[in-house]
């Protein structure tokens, strides 16, 4: 979804900026989503519980023909616009809402009834309709002593140029019936097994407009107080084709192909947000990859969209609810729709594929049904090890030496295992160690930064969630050995040094003072100002994200500016 300004006032008269009246249609899933029900009302015949199980029924029974139905049939609704008809039963938002229930409640048919289908029901001026639906089903957890809700998600809702065109052909088949696809294939597939969290799968409406529908649900779940573990948001995820104009950081150029790669987003850097993408990945390399067919390049980007885009995972962030995202490698288009525009995406031509032979068959997709696919499993898979996992314990950490520091577990000491991670200047940990007790003794080089965090481990060997990480700059030394500055200031190595269009630059603040301004000022090697990026400094880390753009090389220098004086400069590299 674009957030352009120039959307905005086409639409603005047509959409009012809050929800009223939110509530859960079906009282049965209002109940399991607070909590307030018996675990034994939803348990299955046969229960399947282990990591092994889930592990390897999500990574075998993901099917990408299913996936196909799914997109074929959304695509035949003309256009799934959020102020499109609600009455017409082959036609629109209503017939793809209602179909999208239907589908819901055939899973829960086939497993004993134990997905609880429903709407979330609210009231809000878009495109000159009043009443919206996002469409869901719930999967009640098994422990409801330890009640919290993942949410796997997309968008169900399409559009054209305009945001409120509801004429025009949307059948909005990247963006977004490929993440609405992988919704519902998780649901039938992970519907027949037990996990101890709830699990809701939901499409949303009115993210073109705005993000409206995720925003009702998070703020549905504020009000409740529904504890939200963690949200997968799914936006433009089976599409393998590079447009012209895709919006960094993303593809290198028109029409290159990448179905063997995925780019995680979220926000910041030192966040429980970016950790859950890291986990995402750690899980996917420690139990799906030797029993891939394919392997997949995970990517962990930068920022928490696309630059000047942005997606459902936001509001949940807003609302305090950790989220990330999940996108295609290769995206066709920007969304602009500027002079000129010959890509797909918020366009007519956003469709399967062409008929190269006119025998009135598509026989050259732009979705790859296996690409996507395999983006499902890495998705249900993260998804089921939180559902199942232990609870994140806390720690603390203190020197034991010049060069060592002792982690210690302070909380949910009870389990037989716990893992500390380690990073240094990626977006991804360098090292997971496994720790066997409470406290673990790390060997560390004194002139480097490091943000450290820990997981518990089942006896399942399942880790929790971890913590959000601690920055330890030779914690160990004394102050005047680190070359802080002595306003308390510290300009940090950028990171990555670059992975991908974009860069985390960072500033440890060790004594805050009044400040009246500050900012990062990003230079070429002859001096010509590039950038100026303001930051707020508080204390601890603070992040501005710089983005160079894709195909970037050479090298720049970037300043910490406090108060009109150069407090700290150093140089960033880029070669990708």
């Amino acid at each position: 979804m674009k957030l352009r300004l120039l959307a905005y006032f086409l639409c603005f008269s047509a959409i009012g900026f809050s929800q009223t009246n939110i509530f859960v249609t079906n009282a049965e899933a209002d109940t399991v989503l607070r909590g307030n029900y018996s675990p034994a009302n939803y348990e299955a015949s046969v229960v399947i519980d282990s990591k092994a199980a889930l592990v390897q029924g999500v990574n075998a029974e993901v099917n990408a023909d299913s996936l196909k139905s799914y997109i074929l049939r959304m695509g035949e609704f003309s256009t799934r616009n959020t102020g499109s008809d609600t009455v017409s039963t082959t036609n629109g938002i209503g017939a793809a809402r209602r179909w999208a229930f239907d589908k819901f409640a055939s899973f829960s048919a086939a497993n004993e009834n134990r997905l609880l289908v429903s709407y979330l029901q609210f009231d809000q001026a878009i495109c000159s309709m009043m009443q919206h639906r996002n469409v869901f089903g719930i999967l009640p957890g098994s422990d409801t002593s330890n009640h919290q809700v993942i949410i796997i998600e997309g968008h169900l809702d399409s559009r054209c140029d305009t945001p409120c065109d509801l004429n025009c052909l949307a059948q909005g088949i990247e963006d977004n019936a490929t993440g609405s696809a992988l919704v519902l294939e998780l649901a039938r597939v992970m519907s027949q097994y037990t996990y101890k969290n709830t699990i809701v799968f939901m499409l949303t409406i009115g993210e073109e407009q705005g993000l409206y529908g995720a925003e009702a649900f998070a703020q549905y779940s504020v009000d409740n107080e529904i504890p939200i573990k963690a949200v997968f948001n799914n936006d433009v995820v089976g599409g393998v084709i590079c447009g012209e104009t895709s919006s960094s950081p993303s593809c290198p150029g028109l029409n290159d192909v990448d179905s063997l790669a995925v780019r995680l987003f979220s926000q910041g850097s030192v966040s429980h947000h970016k950790q859950l993408a890291r986990y995402t990945k750690l899980e996917y390399k420690e139990e799906l990859l030797q029993q891939v067919a394919v392997p997949m390049a995970i990517h962990i980007m930068s920022g928490e969209d696309r630059i000047g885009r942005g997606g459902d995972h936001i509001p949940f962030r807003q609302n305090g609810f950790t989220a990330i995202r999940t996108t295609s490698a290769n995206e066709h288009g920007d969304a602009s729709n500027a002079p000129g525009y010959t890509d797909r995406q918020h366009t007519s031509d956003d469709i399967l594929g062409i008929d190269t032979n006119n025998d009135s068959i598509i026989d050259s997709f732009f979705v790859d049904f296996n690409y996507l696919g395999r983006n499902a499993v890495i998705n249900g898979v993260a998804a089921s090890m939180v559902a199942i996992g232990p609870r994140t314990p806390e720690f603390n950490q203190v020197s034991s030496s010049d060069t060592t520091i002792d982690v210690t577990i302070i909380t949910e000491t009870q389990y037989p295992q716990y893992r500390i991670a380690l990073r240094t200047v990626s977006n991804d940990w360098d090292t997971v160690y496994t720790l066997n007790s409470l406290t673990q003794t790390l060997s560390l080089t004194p002139s480097t930064w490091y943000f450290i965090s820990v997981a518990s481990v089942d006896s399942a060997g399942v880790e929790s969630l971890f913590t959000e990480e601690e920055s330890i700059y030779g914690a160990w030394l004394e102050k005047e050995e680190l070359d802080i500055p002595v306003s308390g200031y510290e300009l940090l190595q950028n990171r990555p040094n670059p992975f991908d269009e974009s860069t985390i630059i960072s500033v440890h603040v060790a004594n805050p003072s009044e400040i009246k301004q500050a900012h990062i000022e990003i230079r070429d090697l002859s001096g010509k100002m590039i950038k100026i990026l303001p930051i707020e400094l508080k204390t601890e880390m603070n992040d501005v994200i710089y983005e160079h753009g894709y195909g970037a090389t050479g090298v720049y220098a970037y300043s910490l500016i406090v108060d009109g004086k150069v407090i700290s400069t150093k140089r960033m590299i880029f070669a990708n």
